[in-house]
C-alpha cells in the first residue's frame, strides 16, 4: 500500500484487525484473532483480504502495515560501508537511541518530540486518516546510525506538503548519510505528489541551517521567541524545500 494512499475496508472485521495492527506498531497473529474475537474462518478470510490489498504483511506469524517505502540501497564513502533503507518496527530502538543521541548534543526540538511520539505510541510507521509517516534508517553493521522521517497531514488542505527531519550521530558524519537520508525522503515525497517539504529547527542550529541550506532548502518564515532554550527565547527557522 502506498503511504498517500487511505486504507478502505470491504468488511467490517478487516478493518477491525487493521485497526488493532496499525495501533500497536505491530501485533501477534494469534493475539488479534483473540482480541477481536472473530471465529477462525472469518478472521482468516479477512486477513487474506488484508494482505492481498497490500495492507498488512504476515512475518512469522507477526503481523504489521505494509507500506510501500522503497528498496534497501548500500553505499561506502571513506571506508564506511552503509545500508539506507526504509525502517520497520525492529528499528524502533536503534531509532530512538539514534534520535536520542542527535538531539542531546543539537538543539533540534522537532525531532525530540518525534522521539517522544513514537514511545508514546511504541510504533514507527503509522498510516490512518488522522495521522502517516513514514521513516527511513542509516545502518552501518546492522546498527541505526542515522533517520530521515516524513510527517504526512492526512488533512485534504495539507497533503500536499509534509514536515521532514534528519540526523545523523555525531561519529558518522561528514560520510554523505545525512545527505543520503534527506535526498531518500525527497524522491520518496516527490514520487507520491508531494510539492513542498518542510523542516524547522532554531536559529542556534547553524549546523543544521547551513546543512539545510547548501542543498537548495530556502527559509519561508521565522517565529520570534518560538523555543525555550537555556532560560533564553530562540527564534524558529522554518525552511522549505520545493519540487
Amino acid at each position: 500500500m502506498e503511504t498517500s494512499e487511505r486504507p478502505t475496508f470491504e468488511t467490517e472485521a478487516g478493518e477491525e484487525i487493521y485497526r488493532y495492527v496499525e495501533r500497536h506498531g505491530t501485533a501477534a497473529r494469534h493475539r488479534v484473532r483473540t482480541v477481536t474475537s472473530l471465529p477462525p474462518e472469518k478472521f482468516q478470510d479477512a486477513l487474506e483480504e488484508l494482505k492481498d490489498r497490500g495492507y498488512l504483511e504476515d512475518d512469522g506469524g507477526t503481523l504489521q502495515i505494509a507500506l510501500e517505502v522503497g528498496s534497501v540501497e548500500a553505499y561506502s564513502t571513506d571506508g564506511v560501508e552503509y545500508v539506507v533503507r526504509p525502517a520497520g518496527q525492529s528499528d524502533f530502538e536503534g531509532l530512538i537511541d539514534t534520535i536520542r543521541d542527535v538531539t542531546a548534543e543539537d538543539t533540534y526540538i522537532v525531532a525530540e518530540s518525534i522521539a517522544e511520539q513514537l514511545l508514546y505510541e511504541d510504533a514507527v510507521n503509522r498510516h490512518n486518516t488522522a495521522e502517516s509517516r513514514v521513516f527511513f534508517v542509516a545502518t552501518v553493521e546492522g546498527d541505526v546510525v542515522g533517520w530521515s522521517h516524513l510527517d504526512l497531514p492526512q488533512l485534504d488542505k495539507l497533503k500536499s506538503t509534509a514536515q521532514l527531519t534528519v540526523g545523523v550521530k555525531g561519529e558518522f558524519r561528514q560520510h554523505g548519510i545525512g545527505s543520503r537520508l534527506v535526498n531518500r525522503a525527497l524522491e520518496w515525497a516527490k514520487a507520491n505528489g508531494y510539492r513542498k517539504v518542510y523542516n524547522s529547527v532554531p536559529t542556534t542550529n547553524d549546523e543544521a541551517l547551513d546543512f539545510l541550506e547548501s542543498r537548495g532548502w530556502e527559509t519561508e518564515g521565522i517565529r520570534k521567541d518560538h523555543y525555550t532554550i537555556d532560560d533564553g527565547y530562540v527564534d524558529e527557522v522554518m525552511l522549505a524545500y520545493t519540487f
